[in-house]
């Protein structure tokens, strides 16, 4: 598969204003995407671009010692690596501080496309993010929608309210797989009820949708209609990132032939993870440990609904 998006270096302190040193780390929603299913296993590239920068080869490097290919990444030799701030609130609030106006990845356009579809992926990961960040990255997206011939087109509308929220609606008769929060269905679709969510996602065109609840778990559509699965959480640290893995495992286990039903846990599984930890993909677990519960999902998917869709 390939994840289409940008990343950029996170430094993160308690007090912003006061602070003297930074942590420093590696995010981005799609890249999050990818680190997830290459845990799991299988193949996964990340399209981007960066600056001739520090910050572009922290990226780079980043993004390999996860195991993702980056082959498809440019260094723009006019552009910077973007970067934001996070700072940790006293009552454990976040607050982001985005520096990515102007970005090499702000520059990604429909050129950027036939490299991506020549690599001929099964899968194609875009998002409303990526279409956010400009006239671009907006073009690209919907140009890969367009022209992604047998790959499975799937799309996270990751709505972020820094950003202009960009017309999805066109993209969805392409879209194989739409994963999404009850937030964003609102916006789509008017509707949060996953009956109506779902009804709604297929009159648009969409193939295949789950929906997020966030503490209340997700929903894949059943012979019967909607099932639920519960969320996986025990404990929550930071839900930065639960979405990317929820969607990585999901991915990953219907790629690998799993139902929807165990690809749904599965992804829940690997959220549940993340959010007891600090970070985007620090709770994604070990590989040998990542491996055994794809094999799990795929044992678990033998009664599940649409097995071996893709």
């Amino acid at each position: 598969m390939v994840g289409v998006g940008e990343a950029m270096v996170l430094l993160e302190a308690d007090d912003l204003a006061a602070a003297a040193r930074f942590d420093a780390s590696v995010a981005g929603a799609e890249l999050n995407v990818c680190t997830a299913v290459a845990r799991l296993g299988l193949r996964a590239a990340f399209a981007s671009r960066v600056g001739p920068d520090p910050f572009g080869t922290r990226v780079l490097r980043e993004a390999e010692a996860r195991g993702v290919d980056t082959g498809l990444v440019i260094t723009d030799p006019g552009r910077p690596t973007g970067v934001f701030f996070k700072e940790i609130r006293p009552d454990s609030g976040r607050r982001v501080h985005y520096y990515r106006a102007g970005s090499a990845a702000s520059a990604m356009d429909v050129p950027d496309a036939g490299a991506i579809l020549a690599r001929r992926p099964r899968a194609l990961v875009v998002s409303g993010l990526t279409a956010a960040l400009g006239p671009g990255p907006a073009r690209l997206v919907a140009a890969l929608c367009e022209q992604a011939g047998d790959a499975l087109v799937v799309l996270d509308p990751n709505l972020r309210p820094a950003l202009p929220a960009p017309d999805l609606a066109p993209l969805l008769p392409r879209v194989g797989l739409l994963v999404l929060g009850q937030d964003e269905s609102r916006v789509l679709f008017g509707e949060s009820d996953p009956a109506r969510v779902f009804a709604a996602a297929r009159a648009a065109g969409v193939g295949e949708v789950v929906l997020k609840g966030g503490p209340e778990g997700a929903w894949y559509a059943g012979d019967a209609g909607p099932e639920h699965v519960p969320t996986a959480a025990r404990e929550v640290r930071d839900p930065v990132g639960a979405g990317d893995a929820f969607l990585g495992g999901y991915l990953a286990a219907r790629l690998s032939g799993a139902g929807p039903g165990a690809a749904t846990r599965l992804g829940a599984e690997l959220a549940g993870r993340v959010v007891a930890t600090s970070g985007d993909t620090a709770g994604l677990p070990d590989p040998a440990t990542a491996h055994a519960l794809l094999r799990h999902a795929l044992t678990d998917g033998l009664t599940d609904e649409g097995r071996g869709q893709r």
